[in-house]
């Protein structure tokens, strides 16, 4: 059973156990006070299933257990008969309890905004009521505990019911009146006049499919907006960009959010909700991609429903044709890849080195076992033979990988190994958030003397140092891994069984045999665009889909862009 699935299951019994317990014990014996604890326990784990493990939780018939529990304990407390004030107090606490979710649910239906001059309070108070609830309750019982008198547990539910109230009136206004005119961040947006969108949809822990196009979006030097589909993207991607970031929970807000200014519209994968934004035919619509590889995702067929698919050189045209995927060749531009205009480029090899620094990067699982490439069951042997080489190893692995629980225990073990190395030895190996978040993929590649990698968009970006690399075949594909994935024939092909490790670290890191054929496949991958001026290829090819009569300023730059995969000069 998944790691994730045990934890789901353990947190709903623990929750719905002790909430169960805490009314047992107030009703059926008169230990009130560890009834009264109880339930504080039961809103705590409550409150951790709800932060931590399953958000979505339905909570409500826990916390009418709860509640129940709480107030039957606070009358025994009190024992003075009927109390007016608890009456009211207890109705007033189960009536939110029944009516935090529908408001919550309700208020995560409205489009919220970072970064545009709007303050839209409902939504986000709607957002808190569930844990507002749970401090509610908890107040309640130690009220209880301390024997306070009733009228303060009532003054603290109506607190939060006079929230709860605010938030349905306001919600109420929006469904009932709605205004023609657009809310307050459609009238926002109108004013701001975004020429293009950034449209983004894409499962947890996604967000650096958006963050490595911000910074090329910015210097395209258009007003625009990052609109997204899931909430949890919204804190994340509004911090990197100071560019309006907007949410768009439904098909309403979306039309609201598509303001008449938009002339393009760009996506970075092919998320299923991508179809909700192509169906506005006036907008030009362009494939950016969030990597460049041999990975069968890479060709998908979807591709076809764009505009436009910018593509980083000649060999992701042949990629789409190579997997039988007919796409008009009108549709392609070659841009080449931005984000890596920053790697220094090593033209010049420089094999033998004594104690080279090697980058691994092992991909995760994929969706599907056609797109698995991952190759960190086997990677301690290669871990170790780098170790026994004198290698420093900076290992960054893809951010997907703890969705899977054997590939978690795999990197966690390859950890211990470096752990255990660098206390060894004190060679500075590098690993989790060291690799992966305090470094960009462009820092690791400099720091670098050479890459293993599974096959994945980071042997294109490590393409542009021209500096040697290693693929792991973690297929069953033979001699015909090189046919399905040609990036590999300018690297080493390290096989599943690990039976050639030492003659591709020897390549790699002593020989280098390839050298000469990593420039001519560079090309092919990556376009041929002035190493100077190399993303403006990108940035001239954004600005004649926003304005087709534009035309670059002067001489010097790459202001040729390559349409049916012919790039800027002939290819090597």
């Amino acid at each position: 059973m998944p790691a994730d699935l045990v934890r789901k299951l353990l947190a709903r019994v623990l929750t719905t156990g002790l909430a169960v317990l805490a009314v047992l014990v107030v009703a059926l014996t008169g230990a009130t006070g560890w009834g009264l604890a109880i339930a504080v326990a039961a809103l705590a784990a409550a409150g951790w299933e709800r932060r931590r493990v399953r958000p979505s939780a339905d909570g409500v018939a826990d916390s009418v257990l709860i509640a129940a529990g709480i107030l039957v304990g606070y009358a025994r407390r009190l024992d003075a008969g009927f109390d007016p004030a608890l009456a009211a107090a207890g109705l007033v606490l189960l009536s939110l309890v029944l009516l935090a979710g529908p408001l919550r649910d309700a208020g995560a239906l409205e489009i919220r905004a970072a970064n545009l001059p709007v303050r839209s309070w409902t939504p986000l108070v709607a957002a808190r009521l569930g844990d507002a609830l749970l401090v509610l309750l908890a107040l309640v019982a130690v009220a209880a505990g301390l024997v306070l008198p009733a009228w303060v547990a009532l003054a603290a539910a109506l607190l939060v019911g006079a929230a709860c109230g605010a938030v349905a009136l306001d919600l109420a206004r929006r469904r009932l009146r709605p205004n023609t005119g657009g809310g307050p961040v459609g009238r926002a947006l109108r004013r701001h006049q975004p020429e293009f969108v950034l449209y983004f949809s894409a499962p947890p822990g996604s967000e650096y499919q958006v963050t490595m196009w911000l910074p090329y979006l910015e210097r395209i030097g258009r007003p625009f907006l990052v609109l997204l589909r899931e909430p949890e993207f919204l804190p994340t991607i509004a911090a990197a960009t100071r560019a309006p970031v907007v949410f768009c929970p439904t098909l309403k807000a979306l039309d609201e959010a598509l303001v008449p200014s938009l002339r393009a519209a760009f996506y970075v994968n092919h998320g299923a909700k991508n179809s909700h934004c192509i169906r506005f035919s006036q907008l030009t619509h362009v494939q950016l991609h969030h990597g460049d590889s041999d990975k069968a995702p890479s060709a998908n067929p979807v591709s076809a429903i764009f505009d436009r698919i910018f593509v980083a050189g000649q060999a992701a045209i042949d990629r789409y044709a190579r997997a039988g995927v007919e796409i008009s060749a009108e549709k392609f531009v070659v841009v080449g890849r931005p984000q890596v205009e920053a790697i220094e480029v090593r033209r010049e090899p420089t094999p033998g080195r004594t104690q080279p620094t090697v980058l691994y990067t092992p991909t995760w699982t994929g969706h599907h076992a056609d797109a698995n490439y991952c190759s960190l069951p086997v990677a301690e042997t290669v871990i170790r033979r780098l170790l026994d080489r004198g290698a420093t190893v900076i290992l960054r692995a893809h951010p997907y990988t703890a969705q899977n629980p054997a590939s978690a225990r795999h990197l966690a073990r390859l950890t211990e190994l470096l752990a255990a190395d660098r206390a060894r030895t004190g060679r500075a190996h590098l690993w989790g958030a060291a690799a992966g978040r305090d470094l960009t993929l462009t820092e690791c590649v400099n720091r670098a003397d050479a890459l293993i990698s599974d096959v994945s968009g980071v042997i294109s970006d490590w393409l542009y140092s021209g500096k040697p690399y290693a693929v792991t075949d973690m297929g069953t594909d033979g001699e015909h891994f090189v046919a399905r994935f040609p990036l590999a024939g300018s690297g080493y092909v390290l096989r599943r069984d690990m039976s050639n490790v030492d003659d591709v670290l020897a390549g790699l890191l002593d020989t280098d045999p390839k050298a000469a054929a990593r420039w001519a496949t560079r090309t092919r991958y990556l376009g041929d665009f002035p190493t100077e001026a190399y993303a403006e290829a990108f940035l001239d090819a954004a600005r004649r889909e926003l304005d087709p009569g534009w035309t670059p300023p002067g001489p010097g730059r790459a202001d040729t862009v390559a349409r049916a995969g012919a790039p800027l000069h002939p290819t090597a």
